[in-house]
């Protein structure tokens, strides 16, 4: 009865909150501490590229020798690129490697969103639709291959000569299906060095996939199933209080479930004696748009900077192209999301955010270092964090029908006499709310602190309370596992 279990079932992904996962990562680990030693650093390497194959095969079937493809064309490309005498001859293999990527991107994700638009505006058939998979995670692994293809053109990176090194960076398990997304040139140095997992690093590692598994099992789950869910799938039902309040539900449920994951892939890293970069910094404590850009989903805001911003010409040209850079990046950036209109409203609603916020700038004349303070500060930080509310009403996935009524409510039926009754209606979903914005607004330097005393705290204890903390999620969560929100980008 096991086998069937260990195969791949496109209703039962292996996720990081489950028990068949945590199984499965303890027996990893069991063998990976034993390919530990410096003599055994390639067996180590092949080893951990199997599982990641493994993991991905559990979540994507067949579809993962995609991974495989992908690894070939971009390794090969990148040394013949190197290899080439001539800047036509470097950026021909550039474009046979970014073509290939963006075609299969483009492929998978928005070939029926095309199809649709046609059939919309009368210009194909009504019911041309392909029947194609919604591979989880290419998004970001596509990203990620494209960032060192790029590198190695831009001369920031040498080509690696080790199919094994780059098959590794490629489907390294932790960050393969949501992120965050790693740079070759960071990461790559990292696998031929001694394994040396300190306790700081296995304290950390713990405090992570604790924080990760709270966010995600005992927040971000509870309040999307009994409590947001149903707003967003009926808002016309319900008053404008609680439409509102459903708003601030949404926003705290996908923070903490995308930010839970990063968390949790992080802290298994960590275990395994890796360094990936964070992907979250309180974005909700952003004073401006552009801040939250410098807190929200770090890894791809950072992509999006440094190879479409960047390519386009960045703020190294006039000031209405640069504001054109800026707005295309974001809209683009809705368009990576996902293959709707929903968005692409969403990423032109940030775009000309963005756009607005640093023509405010250069008009008050503040540079990019620059904090309101005291009231102001506050006052920012409150409206940026509708501005982020409003555009989350897209984001969600709903129909613009489903966003003008929640809005209406808002606007027309707010209600505002019913906070008591909500508050009797849903305890938990109301105390589990006010306590994720409470730990979210606390100042960062406490949790710095409590991550570096989990680095201080015995391992017989650590564990402990990782157990306690599995205990807990098992007692919560719902009898079906949430798949993580990101999942499906």
């Amino acid at each position: 009865m096991l086998l069937p279990t260990l195969l791949y079932s496109p209703t039962d992904p292996l996720l990081f909150n489950t028990g068949l996962f945590l199984f499965l990562f303890l027996a990893f680990m069991a063998g990976y501490t034993l390919l530990s030693g410096r003599r055994t650093a390639a067996l180590r390497l092949l080893y951990v590229t199997a599982f990641s194959y493994y993991f991905y095969y559990k979540n994507a079937g067949a579809w993962c020798m995609l991974l495989a493809i992908i690894t070939l064309i971009n390794f090969f490309c990148a040394i013949r690129m190197e290899k080439a005498e001539t800047e036509s001859g470097r950026k021909g293999w550039l474009w046979v490697a970014v073509g290939f990527m963006l075609g299969q991107l483009a492929f998978f994700k928005y070939t029926n969103f095309a199809l649709d638009t046609l059939t919309g505006f009368s210009l194909l058939p009504a019911e041309t639709h392909l029947d194609l998979p919604l591979l989880i995670g290419i998004s970001f692994f596509t990203f990620q291959s494209m960032s060192y293809i790029i590198d190695v053109y831009r001369r920031q990176m040498p080509a690696t000569r080790s199919l094994t090194d780059f098959a590794f960076f490629v489907s390294f398990f932790p960050t393969l299906l949501a992120g965050p997304i790693l740079r070759a040139r960071t990461f790559l140095p990292q696998l031929r060095q001694p394994i040396c997992i300190t306790h700081q690093m296995m304290g950390s590692g713990t405090w992570f996939i604790v924080m990760g598994l709270f966010k995600k099992c005992i927040i971000s789950d509870y309040i999307s199933q009994n409590f947001v869910s149903r707003i967003f799938d009926n808002p016309a039902l319900y008053s404008g209080l609680e439409n509102l309040l459903g708003v601030y539900g949404y926003a705290l449920q996908l923070y903490c479930d995308f930010s839970g994951y990063s968390d949790m892939a992080i802290g298994i890293a960590l275990w395994m004696g890796f360094h990936i970069p964070p992907n979250f910094r309180a974005p909700y404590k952003s004073d401006s748009i552009t801040d939250f850009w410098r807190r929200w989903h770090i890894s791809l805001s950072s992509w999006l900077r440094d190879y479409l911003y960047i390519s386009m010409g960045g703020n190294r040209c006039s000031r209405w192209r640069m504001y054109f850079n800026q707005f295309m990046t974001m809209l683009l950036g809705g368009l990576w999301h996902g293959a709707s209109w929903n968005f692409v409203i969403w990423g032109s609603v940030h775009g000309v955010a963005l756009c607005l916020h640093k023509a405010w700038q250069q008009l008050l004349g503040h540079d990019k270092k620059y904090h309101p303070r005291g009231l102001r500060r506050v006052l920012a930080v409150v409206l940026t964090f509708h501005l982020v509310c409003f555009s989350w009403l897209f984001f969600a996935g709903s129909s613009f029908e489903s966003s003008a009524a929640m809005l209406t409510q808002i606007f027309t039926h707010f209600q505002p006499q019913l906070i008591t009754q909500f508050v009797a209606g849903y305890p938990e979903v109301t105390f589990l709310m006010v306590l994720g914005y409470v730990l979210h607004f606390l100042p960062t330097r406490w949790n710095e602190r409590v991550e570096a005393l989990m680095g201080r705290t015995p391992s017989i204890l650590l564990a402990v309370i990782l157990a306690a903390a599995i205990i807990w999620v098992i007692q919560v969560k719902g009898s079906e596992i949430q798949p993580f929100i990101y999942f499906k980008f």
